[in-house]
């Protein structure tokens, strides 16, 4: 089986893994042990903190085959961002300019460098293994976490974003840093990807422009990118636009990624999940319909664990679970579950 639960520190071999198979331009997955010691070390106390309102918390959950025991994927959320260190994006805007003497109206699109998304809620971090990316496995990576927004909303803010990551050429080159941000740090892409990730923002603080970046003033090589995913990162895209994330004009600061956003009220997922008590052992197989398929998580903060499995759902609020996924879940009967049916037709 595959549950999702919080990360501890004795993952880290497993995460070190990963990191190397996700190569740059992924700042959250530093291939470092010293930052995923720090960052496992932060999302524990998280999970561990009495609920108070999003301050810069994170919740690092990993993807975990039972049968091998090995971390196979990530997720996240990180609550709060931006009251900790400062969260930069770029802002596209429009400046108007006119002359009564040459009689013409001028609009420029124009980047500013800005705060805007303190105190969101970012997701993040999403990565599976090629080989666990089966149909259905990499929804419920994304999709579980808008379960753990739905279990406990005292401790995320009203507004979700997810940052995607910006596109390369075949060689890892990003064309937005090439034209823009290397000519203020004067290093590669991959190297500021790195220092980013590993020591933080301040390097944006005390490098990047303050004033207006005007577009047009870039190689068009540098413009078709800005706003424009890599090619990985186009199927979590759709599916964040599924879900109710839209583009608003903001972008990486780093490689011009599209910064994706919505009311956390407004996710799909977060809105069709139910809760339940468990109140029975149903031993079934996944319908060849998946009409029977859930995410099923515990709600619980201190054992907590996501599963996708088959469930038996009555019409008085109770619900039946395999013995294995109960003991996966860590459940006892009469427990809260919080589900949502997999393959809901959704418009």
């Amino acid at each position: 089986m595959l549950i999702i639960r919080p990360a501890r520190q004795s993952d880290l071999g497993d995460l070190m893994g990963l990191s190397h198979a996700v190569g740059t331009g992924m700042t959250s997955m530093p291939a470092n042990e010293g930052a995923w010691l720090e960052k496992l070390t932060r999302s524990e106390a998280s999970f561990k903190t009495p609920a108070n309102g999003p301050q810069g918390e994170i919740y690092f959950m990993v993807l975990e085959d039972t049968k091998t025991q090995k971390v196979v994927g990530t997720t996240a959320l990180y609550a709060g961002v931006g009251l900790k260190s400062p969260f930069y994006s770029y802002k596209i805007s429009t400046l108007v300019s006119a002359s009564s003497e040459l009689e013409t109206t001028r609009k420029m699109k124009v980047m500013l460098l800005v705060n805007d998304y303190t105190g969101a809620t970012e997701i993040g971090s999403l990565y599976l293994s090629k080989e666990y990316r089966h149909p259905g496995v990499g929804q419920f990576l994304s999709r579980c976490r808008y379960l753990t927004l739905a279990d406990f909303p005292d401790r995320f803010g009203n507004m979700v974003m997810a940052e995607m990551r910006g596109w390369q050429d075949k060689d890892g080159g990003s064309p937005f840093w090439t034209h823009l941000g290397e000519k203020f740090f004067g290093i590669a892409f991959e190297s500021a990807d790195k220092i980013s990730s590993v020591k933080g923002t301040q390097i944006i603080s005390d490098l990047m422009p303050k004033y207006p970046i005007y577009i047009d003033l870039l190689p068009n090589e540098a413009q078709e990118v800005i706003g424009k995913p890599h090619e990985s990162s186009s199927p979590a895209l759709r599916l964040l636009e599924k879900e109710g994330f839209s583009f608003n004009g903001y972008v990486d600061v780093f490689d011009g990624g599209p910064s994706v956003e919505v009311p956390t009220r407004n996710i799909k997922t977060l809105q069709a999940s139910l809760v339940a008590k468990l109140s029975g052992v149903e031993e079934q197989e996944i319908a060849d319909d998946q009409s029977n398929l859930y995410m099923i998580s515990n709600a619980n903060i201190t054992t907590y664990r996501m599963c996708l499995q088959p469930a038996e759902v009555s019409a008085d609020g109770e619900i039946k679970l395999t013995q294995e996924t109960i003991d996966a879940l860590r459940l006892n009967q009469g427990d809260p579950v919080r589900y949502v049916k997999f393959r809901e037709k959704r418009t």
